[in-house]
């Protein structure tokens, strides 16, 4: 047997170990690639990132490079179990772990906050997300021209708001908003800009969408963290006796789905028009285009027990005009809604995520939400 090959063997074997079965920076299955001066096992997309900082990590591939026995010897020494003790021990509670199904940007700033800048080695006073007043310049999308312009923010852990100005130097904010009802979810393709973060609100009951971007990788995940940070501190206070576990959920979120489906209106008889839809939780909201200000209309789904479902197909009846025929009814105390889907796959998704939310229990919160949605809808 080679030198190589007995190197692979021993790698194999060593890839069986607890922890070493998922990628250490991202959770992907079976990794393929390793770092031999980290020790840890990697997948292929967080390999390229590890290789963007040479001076901290030397990647090869388990199968493909050639490994010599102190650099196996390493790996066995160490794997990802060890390496995240020591690397992780003092991730805040606050801080977004990515996962592999997330962008590109929070994979990048994740990977070298640990090991490039040591941040989580130990427990700091404050690390940048933990400042009192964060100040800075973004660029942010224009509600009537669509154009990226720079824009003043300034995050107030105290206050509990984020505010943004339309000059740097102007007196008044343009917009004052809680960061309470804020959700930040980052959006490299529906902004066409890698480092494109979406902010959702709402102002006077209605959904606003506020889609901004810096160039620097880290400067923008720095703000969504340092939002997250303000988010925990805010329900920390208003909930003193809330675990951090319940806590952390109620923080910023990804979408569970979105996409393009076809509507019609509440008579049923208009023309099913082509909407873009984003299930946030319990809130449906749908879209004339996905980069639009403001919601055009919203669909809370609330609990199976209340009288909320949804199935497949439309009533027997409908008038249809729609070019896509995989129908969804969605029924709600109040009304029944209507869509329709390009493909079979897509309408089975989108079902899929409505009756995981409906068979959901509903917090004391979802409650007053649906109460909210039930006068204004």
């Amino acid at each position: 047997m080679s030198a190589n090959e007995r190197a692979a063997r021993a790698l194999k074997e060593i890839l069986q170990r607890a922890g070493n079965g998922a990628c250490a920076d991202c959770g992907a299955p079976d990794p393929e690639w390793g770092s031999c001066s980290l020790g840890v096992f990697i997948c292929l997309g967080c390999s390229g990132i590890h290789r963007s900082i040479p001076e901290i990590s030397k990647v090869k591939s388990l199968s493909l490079a050639g490994w010599n026995d102190t650099e196996v010897q390493f790996m066995a020494e160490n794997g990802n179990e060890t390496m995240r003790r020591m690397y992780e021990a003092a991730v805040p509670v606050y801080y977004y772990r990515p996962t592999h199904k997330d962008c590109q940007v929070l994979k990048e700033q994740w990977i070298r906050a640990k090991y490039e800048r040591k941040e989580f080695i130990e427990a700091r006073n404050k690390l940048t997300y933990e400042e009192e007043t964060r100040d800075g310049m973004l660029m942010k999308r224009g509600r009537d021209n669509g154009q990226f312009l720079n824009r003043r923010f300034i995050l107030s852990k105290r206050g509990g708001t984020l505010k943004y100005f339309t000059k740097y130097d102007a007196k008044e904010p343009k917009a004052v908003i809680k960061v309470d009802s804020i959700n930040a979810t980052f959006q490299p393709q529906k902004t066409g800009n890698p480092n494109g973060l979406q902010l959702t609100y709402l102002k006077d009951y209605s959904t606003r969408n506020i889609f901004l971007y810096h160039e620097s990788g880290k400067e923008i995940v720095d703000w969504f963290n340092s939002i997250r940070a303000v988010q925990f501190h805010y329900l920390s206070v208003a909930f003193p006796g809330a675990t951090d576990a319940e806590i952390k959920p109620k923080l910023t979120r990804n979408f569970l789905i979105e996409g393009y489906m076809e509507k019609t209106g509440p008579r049923q008889t208009e023309g099913f028009k082509k909407r873009w839809f984003t299930l946030d939780h319990r809130r449906l909201m749908y879209f004339k285009e996905p980069l639009d200000a403001f919601a055009k209309g919203e669909v809370f789904l609330g609990h199976s027990d209340q009288g909320y479902s949804a199935t497949a197909g439309l009533p027997a009846g409908t008038h249809c005009n729609s070019a896509w025929h995989y129908g969804i009814t969605i029924v709600t105390p109040d009304r029944s809604f209507l869509f329709t889907c390009d493909t079979e796959g897509e309408q089975q998704d989108w079902l899929k995520h409505f009756n995981k939310v409906i068979h959901t229990q509903m917090s004391p919160q979802e409650y007053n939400m649906e109460a909210v949605f039930r006068r204004r809808y």
